[in-house]
């Protein structure tokens, strides 16, 4: 698939669409506040950001039509809700995904942050697992080996949906080993350009027919247990 380099706060709002799917699963899909409020926690974010609403309702809408992410309408409630396609658009699996998001929440980890930071999503058994998973989202041209931190002993790793940056130094970024014969999903945007800024009144009119479409899946949903 292709799509537009990832901004940062569209990197954060996947993350934590990701992170809320298991380790809150009853608060998801996440409506907007929840959702901001996800973006903006102080623990398990590096950065810690400060993200109005309509900032993150433009990177939720920017990501539907990455086809990441989607309305999703909640039981027995009208608001917007927001839940992602991760799984479908990028054909990764719960582990896979799980490091996905910390590596978008958090910026470069070793393996061994990775395993302790994953553990309320996936289950990752061991060091080595983690390489593996590693290792597979490297030959898909997701994650990437970029050197390891001064006074550290293991490499980091940091996602390639969009530009992190390496806060911290360290040595220059080495790629994961693709054996020969792999097969490689490039992540390449089709143009190497931003996405246009959806301008006030296109965000106006998707915000109102997003809300519509809630409304409707909802009251759909009231009538379905009502009359069975």
């Amino acid at each position: 698939m292709h799509f537009a380099e990832l901004t940062p706060v569209e990197q954060r709002v996947l993350g934590c669409l990701i992170e809320k799917r298991w380790t809150t699963p009853d608060q998801y899909p996440l409506s907007l506040n929840g959702l901001r409020l996800a973006c903006n926690q102080s623990t398990n974010r590096d950065p810690v950001t400060s993200y109005d609403e309509g900032t993150v309702r433009e990177a939720a809408q920017r990501l539907s039509l990455y086809g990441l992410a989607r309305l999703a309408s909640g039981h027995g409630s009208r608001a917007t809700k927001y839940r992602h396609l991760a799984e479908e658009s990028l054909g990764l699996g719960r582990e896979e995904l799980a490091v996905l998001a910390v590596l978008l929440l958090r910026g470069p980890q070793t393996p061994g942050e990775l395993k302790a930071r994953t553990e309320r999503m996936a289950t990752i058994a061991s060091l080595a697992e983690v390489e593996g998973i590693l290792s597979a989202l490297g030959e898909r041209e997701y994650v990437r080996r970029i050197g390891r931190r001064p006074g550290q002993k293991e490499d980091r790793f940091e996602h390639l949906l969009g530009g992190s940056g390496d806060r911290d130094g360290g040595a220059p970024p080495a790629p994961v080993e693709v054996p020969a014969h792999a097969p490689v999903t490039m992540l390449t945007p089709v143009q190497a350009v931003a996405p246009p800024a959806i301008n006030g009144e296109l965000a106006e009119r998707v915000t109102a027919l997003e809300a519509e479409v809630a409304s409707l899946r909802s009251a759909l949903e009231e009538l379905r247990e009502l009359y069975g």
